[in-house]
């Protein structure tokens, strides 16, 4: 078995998984998710804490609520919310599990989780589970995207707008089955820009391409590109926008000499972008001759314990 089979299947896997996913949260999960009108705070940690930002611009931008996002690590307790939301695959996160059991009994709380038979649910009020979308590879795909995808139908469902589940399954069908754009293997350096939502996809983009291939990357804001980030962009760099890009920023790059990509150009579902990224920071890293299922000095969920 080669160091990515893993990741590589999950990663095909996704169209399938988003449609689950999309199906329950307009069926029992419904219930447990933040409701229209309360106050919300989303937290994670890791490529989680990136779909928790995606989920709670969403979300507030709905009008469903003010909805904030959080490392787990860093939650303001002296702050008043009245529901929190802990993305967690593996349910044994620490800092999460740590959160979780301090505000029990005082704040409403849902875990979404990959596996049912961990610590989480016995410390939230009431989960969601995610089994289908659970991983093999330390490397976060489908769980991840799956999860966003529950929370943005729930938003849609909630909120009386339109989420195209249709439409987002045959664009990440797409961004599986067609081939890399040319030439993109080439490039030393990239930076991953969003804009709204798709912030916390370009700051996921960034953390997988790290992850899977050791290779560098930075992630902003897209109207934060200029003052500054810019700067880095050359030949062998490609900025890759995940967002609707603001004007004149893609004729900014191609001055430098630097790549461009848009995915938001051919309308292709943000989301669905993400999986390319997948793809290239997972070939990238088989290139390199990476274990791309399990990168150096990560594990599948971090567990700290006292010395």
């Amino acid at each position: 078995m080669s160091g990515s089979a893993h990741v590589e299947a999950e990663i095909a896997s996704q169209p399938d998984t988003w449609r689950r996913a999309a199906a329950l949260a307009v069926s029992n999960a419904a219930d447990v998710l933040p409701r229209r009108g309360e106050r919300v705070a989303v937290v994670g940690c890791g490529t989680s804490l990136y779909m928790a930002q995606a989920y709670a611009v969403l979300r507030e931008q709905a009008g469903l609520g003010e909805t904030d996002a959080f490392a787990a690590s860093e939650f303001p307790f002296g702050r008043r919310y009245d529901r929190i939301v802990a993305l967690t695959r593996s349910g044994t996160t620490t800092e999460v599990l740590e959160l979780l059991e301090r505000i029990k009994g005082r704040i409403p709380t849902v875990a979404v989780i990959a596996d049912a038979h961990t610590p989480a649910p016995a410390l939230a009020d009431a989960t969601v589970v995610l089994d289908f979308a659970d991983e093999k590879s330390v490397v976060q795909t489908r769980f991840a995207t799956s999860a966003l995808t529950l929370f943005r139908a729930h938003v849609a469902a909630q909120s009386g707008t339109a989420f195209d589940i249709d439409k987002a399954a045959a664009d990440a069908h797409a961004c599986v089955t067609e081939p890399l754009p040319a030439g993109i293997l080439d490039k030393t350096q990239f930076a991953f820009l969003g804009s709204g939502w798709t912030v916390g996809l370009a700051n996921e983009a960034g953390l997988k391409m790290t992850e899977a291939s050791l290779t560098w990357t930075q992630s902003y804001p897209a109207m934060e590109y200029r003052h500054g980030p810019i700067s880095i962009a050359s030949p062998g760099t490609l900025t890759w926008m995940l967002g609707a890009a603001p004007r004149g920023l893609a004729e900014q790059v191609e001055a430098t000499g630097g790549a461009w990509l848009d995915a938001c150009a051919a309308g292709r579902d943000p989301l669905a972008e993400l999986i390319r990224v997948q793809r290239v920071a997972v070939a990238l890293g088989a290139g390199k001759g990476l274990a791309v299922d399990n990168p150096r000095n990560l594990t599948r969920s971090i567990i700290l314990t006292e010395v």
